[in-house]
């Protein structure tokens, strides 16, 4: 007979073991990937002699590893698919020996599962052609936001619901108005559920840029100003952003319900465009 504890036992060793075999497939891919790059770039255009007769195109094996700083057997053991540490620094150096394109160095830091630390500036960038245009060109509320929820850019729709809010302050960022601003709680139809899910939205949204300057400001300032904030930060909570209905309680047309859809850019997936559908 099976006890919903052993029951729940085995989903538990079951979801082990579909995240294990998703590192391992990751793994894999990333080790394939470096190889392909590896084939196609010549020995002079990384500053070693070509005249040497090779039996395969590219760079060899230990050429990547010491122009990478690390060891034959480690970089090997990368390309063989091998469950190794391997820090964030050290995949931006293979990234630079590989003259890796902008879409492949952000491939290379998602098989690995970690931020790029050469592109933590990401947010002086501006925002990709046409994505502002779109925002004003959606006839519902509408807004980008980027890895900090600052509110790059908005429209009309998104001005009015939000009773004018973007515009009243210099940089408009949604955590700090949802935690900081006294109308907050107004518009925001049960608040305190909302800024529970959201601060655990925010933790998973944010993990991979955590150290970054930027996101450590934000987040410092929130545990200072904000006891709610505080509060749920603390209890480590990690959801995934979603959809779904929301509502506010606008102060002239009173409550009005939407559901949130929302976006991740491809060639800045550090920004999201989040649309509220009417109904």
């Amino acid at each position: 007979m099976t006890t919903p504890e052993t029951g729940s036992d085995k989903r538990d060793e079951a979801g082990r073991a579909g995240d294990g075999q998703a590192r391992s497939v990751r793994r894999a891919a990333l080790g394939e990937f470096l190889r392909s790059v590896r084939a196609r770039i010549s020995p002079d255009s990384v500053g070693l002699p070509s005249g040497t007769r090779r039996r395969t195109p590219g760079l060899r094996r230990e050429e990547v590893a010491q122009l990478g700083g690390i060891s034959v057997t480690w970089y090997t053991w990368i390309e063989q698919g091998r469950d190794v540490s391997v820090s964030p620094a050290v995949w931006a150096r293979l990234a630079n020996v590989l003259h890796l394109t902008r879409a492949e160095r952000q491939y290379l830091f998602e098989l690995a599962e970690c931020a790029d630390p050469e592109h933590g500036g990401v947010l002086v960038d501006p925002l990709p052609e046409g994505l502002e245009d779109c925002v004003h060109n959606i006839v519902v509320p509408a807004y980008v936001l980027d890895r900090c929820w600052n509110v790059l850019s908005r429209n009309e729709a998104m001005l009015h619901l939000f009773d004018g809010w973007p515009d009243r302050v210099k940089n408009p960022n949604l955590l700090r108005y949802i935690f900081l601003d006294p109308a907050a709680p107004q518009l925001v139809v049960d608040w305190e559920s909302r800024a529970r899910r959201v601060v655990a939205e925010f933790r998973a949204d944010v993990a991979a840029y955590a150290e970054e300057a930027d996101v450590r400001e934000l987040i410092d300032g929130l545990l200072r100003d904000s006891p709610v904030f505080a509060h749920w930060w603390r209890r480590q909570a990690v959801v995934e952003r979603e959809g779904g209905s929301r509502e506010f309680r606008h102060p002239s047309q009173g409550v009005l319900s939407y559901r949130q859809i929302t976006f991740r850019s491809a060639i800045r997936p550090d920004c999201k465009l989040v649309m509220l559908m009417s109904g």
